[in-house]
This record gives C-alpha cells, sequence and structure tokens, in this order.
C-alpha cells in the first residue's frame, strides 16, 4: 500500500475515540435495557463493532498492528434496526430444512396417521394413496402434527434435519386479516427483526476447524496421544452430537 493511501496518524487517533465512545454507548444501553432482546443494545453492539473494525483497520494499514478484538464478519450480522422503538405487533417467522433421509418410514408413519383417523387431512381414500406418494404423506404428517412436534421427532419419521433459523420481526400495527397470506414472507425486512436465532451444522464444522487449529500447534506428543487413544478404542467411531 502506498503512503498516500495510508490513514494518517490523526485519523487512527481518531478511529480510537470513535471505539472509547462507542464503548460508553454500548455500556449506558446495557445498564438501561429493557429486556433480554432490547433493541437498543443490539444496535449499540453493532456501532461498537463498527467502530471497533474501522480502527482495527486503520491500526493496521498505518502501524501494521492489529487488536485482540474478533470482529463479526458483515456477511453474518444484520443491518442496524431501524424498526419501531415501542412496537405494537410482532412476526415470527420460522424456516426449517429437512431432508427426506427414509421415504418407507415416512410413507409408513403417514399410513398408521390415516389408518387410525380416516378423516385425518385428505379426507376419505386417502390412505390408499399415502402409500405410494411421499407428497401425500408429507401433508398427512404436516396435517396431523404442529411444526414443533415434527422437529422434536424428526427422525421417527424419516426425516433428517438441515439448516433452520427463526426471525422476530417488529411492527407498528398488527396487519389486516388476509392482507399477506397471498405474500407471507416477501415482506421480511431485516432491518425490521428484533433479534433472530440460527440453527446450522456450518457452526460445528467452524468449532471443529478452531480445533484442528489449536492441536495442529500442540507438537509431535498429541500426535501420539492420538495413536495411542486410537488403538485402545479399537475400530469405535467419534459420534458428534
Amino acid at each position: 500500500m502506498s503512503d498516500a493511501a495510508q490513514p494518517t496518524a490523526a485519523e487512527v487517533r481518531a478511529a480510537a475515540e470513535a471505539v472509547k465512545a462507542a464503548l460508553d454507548r454500548h455500556l449506558d444501553a446495557v445498564e438501561a435495557r429493557t429486556g433480554e432482546d432490547d433493541p437498543a443494545v443490539y444496535s449499540a453492539f453493532n456501532a461498537l463493532a463498527a467502530a471497533a473494525e474501522a480502527y482495527d483497520e486503520r491500526l493496521y494499514d498505518r502501524y501494521d498492528e492489529v487488536t485482540p478484538f474478533e470482529i463479526p464478519a458483515a456477511d453474518d450480522s444484520l443491518p442496524p434496526y431501524a424498526g419501531p422503538d415501542d412496537p405494537h405487533a410482532l412476526t415470527v417467522l420460522i424456516r426449517r430444512d429437512y431432508a427426506v433421509a427414509q421415504p418407507q418410514r415416512l410413507l409408513a408413519q403417514a399410513q398408521r396417521i390415516v389408518d387410525l383417523d380416516p378423516e385425518t387431512e385428505g379426507g376419505p381414500g386417502a390412505g390408499a394413496v399415502v402409500g405410494n406418494s411421499v407428497h401425500a404423506a408429507l401433508g398427512v404428517l404436516f396435517g396431523e402434527y404442529e411444526p414443533d412436534e415434527v422437529a422434536s421427532r424428526h427422525k421417527e419419521f424419516g426425516l433428517e434435519e438441515g439448516d433452520s433459523t427463526l426471525w422476530v420481526s417488529a411492527a407498528d400495527d398488527l396487519p389486516e386479516p388476509g392482507e399477506w397470506l397471498s405474500t407471507p414472507f416477501d415482506q421480511a425486512d431485516p432491518q425490521q427483526i428484533v433479534c433472530r436465532f440460527d440453527v446450522s451444522s456450518v457452526f460445528d464444522d467452524e468449532l471443529l476447524d478452531d480445533g484442528d487449529d489449536d492441536d495442529e500447534g500442540d507438537g509431535v506428543d498429541d500426535e501420539d496421544d492420538v495413536t495411542d487413544g486410537a488403538a485402545a478404542d479399537g475400530d469405535s467411531e467419534d459420534e458428534r452430537v
């Protein structure tokens, strides 16, 4: 990088002062928070992260030094909250992905539901269709059980979990009945989200990668330990929960 493109010492100092101010605002928001998911705390957190990232970049560009802070990647964070301060309504958006890992188990479970209750989703005669159609079986399954119960019993139904997410979005007013039924997910605005919760195997992979990095720096002794452990365990395979 050329000298002309480098930040000045004054700019680095200004970035450091911005971090200090953001720290104070974050502490003020935490001390005055009104609940576990106070949007003011979330906003102050984002501002602090942005200020720290700007300081880290300027410090490196000017002095080739870094801070000990871990700045969340921009792709993993939500934009600053721009919803109402006192929302009078909220929307909960849930997405859960599944793979049909065992179609025959799914079909058998759906057939059992129909056999026990002929009036279940699908109407009379649906039992004859379920045994041949995964599409019909899914309709029977989700017509009989709430999504949370399917999630807790997914293996029993021959399903394999994928990623899932839950978004809680704030609004000024509750929409009119039927207003969004034709396009239920088109109005999801990331800037209206109060909080979100994500579940993904990619997070487990990142933790495993971090563990592998730590192991690489431990020297040859660790390799001997791993070899000895494998010999003691025989042919057993590691199981990740």
